[in-house]
């Protein structure tokens, strides 16, 4: 295998959704087979359907060993044949399509964390099914952080050159003003140097975002900032790491799209989820940091109503494919790294 196409492990995601059509249109594109040897993990026959939607020419190949993936145009894909296709019900919630989805992301993890791949690409999933399948998590973070055994993680959003990390996510505001406290900012700190690492920057510089408003203004609008953040940013700064702020939280994420910074930090889920989806909800990547294995995914969800028409976007799953091969190159440099064959026990 070249050093310079990884594998992938690309989860089918909500079988009920556009995740099958959309995989069916970007695996095939030249741009994302000149950087990566994509393998699907999911059900074969609604990927063949998918193709059906799309009107693509694209043919989908069983393979049981990620070592099998080659350079053709066919999608390969690794079937778990769970869906029962007589059953499913496209833009609707079921248990049967949470299943597939959790299924799809527990072999991708076991895949990688055997080495047999290089990085994990999620499709979109849909909570409420997941829930009805008996999987009681918010998304994909907080299932990823059990099946890896890692609690300690959080989300990286990549817009072009912007990037985000959270201190907190998918809580209340309520929950999220609480969580704001000098030890969890350093962790998430540390969490985003790490992945902007990763991407190929050796010493990032950290720009950390205020919770209030003009961060503050010195007390006159809460001392949020005094009190938990301004520590925080000087304990990492006595690390020696190169992180700034508290900053305008109207401004920071401007600031560092324009190359000022190389990530910002945001307070709360949605203080930087709308910066980066200002830029387009159709070109962003969500990453997961603190996990063992590298993941990447769409910044969408199922579009359960373009689900079986062939109209889904499929340029988030591009980006996120070509994010994951660049950091999974970047590791297996770093590590001199080889593909493990699957066990044939």
């Amino acid at each position: 295998m070249s050093e310079a196409k990884p594998i992938l492990a690309v989860t089918m995601g909500d079988p009920a959704g556009t995740g099958p059509e959309l995989i069916m249109k970007a695996l095939v594109l030249p741009e994302v087979r000149a950087v990566c040897r994509p393998i699907v993990v999911g059900d074969a026959g609604v990927l063949r359907a998918a193709a059906s939607f799309t009107g693509g020419t694209a043919s989908v190949r069983v393979i049981t060993d990620p070592a099998q993936t080659g350079e053709s145009e066919t999608v390969d894909v690794i079937d778990l044949g769970n869906v029962d296709l007589a059953k499913l019900r496209r833009g609707e919630i079921s248990a049967q399509a949470g299943q597939a989805a959790y299924d799809c992301i527990r072999r991708s993890v076991e895949l990688t964390q055997a080495g047999s791949t290089h990085a994990v690409v999620t499709s979109a999933l849909n909570k409420a099914a997941l829930h009805a399948a008996g999987h009681a998590f918010d998304g994909h973070t907080e299932l990823l952080a059990e099946l890896c055994g890692r609690p300690r993680v959080t989300m990286m959003l990549v817009a072009d050159k912007l990037r985000v990390c959270h201190v907190s996510t998918h809580v209340s505001l309520r929950q999220a003003i609480d969580r704001v406290r000098p030890e969890r900012i350093l962790a998430v700190i540390e969490l985003a140097r790490a992945g902007v690492q990763e991407l190929g920057i050796a010493d990032p510089h950290v720009a950390v975002a205020g919770l209030n408003p003009h961060a503050g203004e010195g007390g006159l609008f809460g001392d949020e900032e005094i009190t938990y953040i301004a520590p925080a940013v000087a304990e990492a700064r006595a690390r020696g790491w190169r992180v700034s702020g508290p900053y305008a939280g109207d401004t920071v994420f401007f600031r560092t799209l324009q190359g000022e910074f190389d990530c910002a930090l945001a307070m709360y889920h949605d203080q930087g989820h709308v910066a980066a989806k200002m830029l387009g909800i159709w070109l962003g990547v969500n990453v997961t940091l603190g996990l063992p294995i590298i993941r990447t995914s769409v910044e969408h969800g199922t579009d359960f109503a373009n689900a079986g028409t062939g109209r889904g976007d499929p340029r988030s799953l591009v980006a996120a494919l070509k994010l994951a091969a660049t950091m999974a190159g970047n590791r297996l440099r770093a590590t001199g790294s080889a593909v493990r064959p699957l066990s044939t026990r």
